[in-house]
C-alpha cells in the first residue's frame, strides 16, 4: 500500500510511518509531498490537513492512527503520549520524554539524506521505545 504524508517529516509523521510499518502495512510505502492536492490518488494520506489520519479533535495523528487501527496496547499508548507533547505541546500528559525525542529527531534530520532515510533512522528509536514500555507491564 502507497501512503502520503507532508515532506520534510518531524516526529509525529516518523512516529505514525513506524507504527504503519510495524502494526499496518509491513510492505508500507511512503510518498512525500509539499501540498495535500499533491496525493496520488491510490495512496492513504496522513498526517496532513483534513485527513482521517491527521491530527483531529486534540489528538496528533499517531494517535489517530491508534483510534482508527484499533491498536490497544499501552506501550504504543505511552509512545503516543510522548509524540503528542513533542508534537503539539499542549502539556495534556506527563511526558518527560517528549523534548528529548523532539531533539533525538531533529538531530537525526539533520544528517539524512530525504525523508526515506529519516525514516530508517528513527524507526529503531521508536522500537526501543515499544520494547522499553512493554518490559515495564
Amino acid at each position: 500500500m502507497i501512503w502520503a504524508t507532508r515532506r520534510h517529516c518531524h516526529v509525529d509523521r516518523t512516529a505514525c510511518a513506524w507504527l504503519v510499518r510495524r502494526y499496518i502495512d509491513p510492505d508500507a510505502e511512503f510518498v512525500f509531498v509539499d501540498d495535500p492536492d499533491e496525493v496520488p490518488g491510490q495512496a492513504t494520506p496522513c498526517d496532513m490537513r483534513g485527513v482521517e489520519l491527521g491530527h483531529r479533535d486534540g489528538r496528533c495523528s499517531f494517535e489517530s492512527f491508534l483510534l482508527r487501527y484499533q491498536l490497544d496496547d499501552a506501550a504504543l499508548e505511552r509512545i503516543g503520549q510522548v509524540v503528542h507533547e513533542a508534537d503539539i505541546g499542549d502539556e495534556r500528559y506527563d511526558a518527560p520524554e517528549a523534548p528529548g525525542l523532539d531533539a533525538l529527531i531533529r538531530g537525526l534530520a539533520l544528517g539524512a539524506r530525504d525523508d526515506d532515510h529519516l525514516l530508517a533512522m528513527t524507526g529503531p528509536a521508536f522500537d526501543a521505545l515499544y520494547t522499553l514500555w512493554s518490559d515495564e507491564r
